[in-house]
């Protein structure tokens, strides 16, 4: 018999009531470590003070209203987000799936209103994740996703992760553009190398078509920058964000340049929920944090600090662990000789909450709130988890 619930997740038998910082709390009263942060989305950990109030006060004034009429907080979001990016103009949606198919028709629009119609292919990249919508999982290409949703639509050619000889062989006289992930979240915490970014910004301009980033999971300071491509000191065309930007509660948002944008006129596109005035009000509360003097610096620090404990757990463990990756406070721990959904079990029997990407890859975001003291848990807790195995397998 089916449950009340569509049974699409493979729940752990375990509820939170309630959370503080960086940690939760089961309805038993069990305290734990949030290295989770609800799938890179609790960016300023559970509770925070300037997010619940912003919530608050502007839930007792005016919860939603048509995007017909005039949003001050999110034009006001809309700005801040234009001031300290790229980008020249933004949309907002609920999610980053809906951000993705703003992404993708701003691509197709772009070139139609070109007179170049006919380029609507876009270079997507192995093992990525663009949400859930049948053009996500037709974008990412991977049969998990895609089997038994067939036919898909048209327009994806995937290549190999990081190959950029495959990615100029794929470009033909359909391709409109490239849609990437900077730091592949769900692929297996994968980093594309700066250079590799920086070529693909000339390829692009080359080609005439356009750049798109998916930083879905790895922006909004993430990698210690707002947004990880940053650290490559070049700029996308386009790029969809959500995840962090709201601190937990439902936004994402396509930015794009305004060239790239020109065809997104009055009755293109739209949504019912996006934009709302209390996404609004705590996507400001976020920045209000984010961009506070300091903040990204102390992102950087942790995230060396985390990366180079994670190395030195590598050393200790070097039969379970064989390799370190991420940027910032994005990490996976590559462990191929165990089940890795075995080894999240028995870290949250310890306290400590991490997850799985990729096949083999324990993954690790922590709420960018973090510091050392946070670090030396997770890793004692880390440290014994992988120290049990270890005696298991002798």
């Amino acid at each position: 018999m089916i449950t009340p619930i569509l049974p699409t997740y493979a729940r752990m038998p375990i509820a939170f009531e309630r959370g503080e910082g960086m940690y939760l709390y089961d309805t038993d009263g069990k305290k734990y470590l949030d290295f989770y942060s609800g799938i890179g989305v609790m960016c300023m950990g559970h509770s925070h003070p300037t997010l619940v109030n912003a919530l608050v006060e502007q839930a007792k004034k005016l919860w939603h209203t048509a995007n017909t009429y005039q949003i001050p907080e999110g034009e006001r979001l809309a700005q801040r987000l234009v001031d300290n990016s790229f980008a020249d103009t933004v949309f907002f949606a609920n999610s980053g799936a809906e951000a993705i198919e703003c992404c993708i028709k701003m691509v197709r629009k772009y070139h139609h209103d070109k007179g170049n119609a006919g380029k609507y292919r876009l270079i997507t990249m192995a093992s990525a994740f663009h949400g859930r919508t049948l053009a996500g999982i037709a974008a990412a290409g991977q049969e998990k996703l895609t089997k038994g949703f067939e036919p898909l639509p048209d327009g994806f050619d995937v290549v190999p992760f990081g190959d950029l000889d495959a990615v100029k062989a794929a470009i033909g006289p359909e391709t409109g553009g490239i849609m990437i992930e900077p730091v592949q979240g769900e692929g297996g915490i994968r980093v594309l190398p700066n250079e590799t970014l920086q070529a693909l910004r000339k390829i692009c301009d080359e080609a005439g078509i356009l750049l798109v980033f998916d930083e879905i999971q790895c922006g909004m300071g993430r990698t210690g920058k707002l947004f990880a491509h940053e650290w490559a000191g070049m700029e996308p065309d386009i790029a969809a964000v959500a995840k962090g930007i709201g601190g937990g509660f439902p936004l994402g948002a396509c930015l794009a340049k305004e060239d790239a944008a020109s065809g997104m006129t009055v009755g293109t596109h739209g949504t019912t929920y996006g934009g709302n005035p209390l996404a609004m009000a705590v996507g400001n509360a976020v920045l209000d944090e984010m961009l506070k003097p300091g903040f990204l610096d102390k992102v950087v620090e942790m995230g060396d600090l985390l990366h180079a404990r994670l190395a030195a757990l590598q050393q200790r463990h070097s039969g379970l662990i064989t390799e370190v990756r991420g940027k910032g406070l994005m990490a996976g721990i590559r462990i191929p000789s165990k089940p890795t959904r075995d080894i999240v079990v028995d870290l949250i029997g310890r306290g400590m909450l991490p997850a799985v990407a990729g096949d083999m890859v324990l993954r690790m975001l922590p709420p960018l709130i973090l510091d050392e003291s946070h670090i030396d848990e997770a890793m004692t807790k880390l440290d014994a988890a992988f120290t049990a195995f270890a005696e298991k397998a002798d």
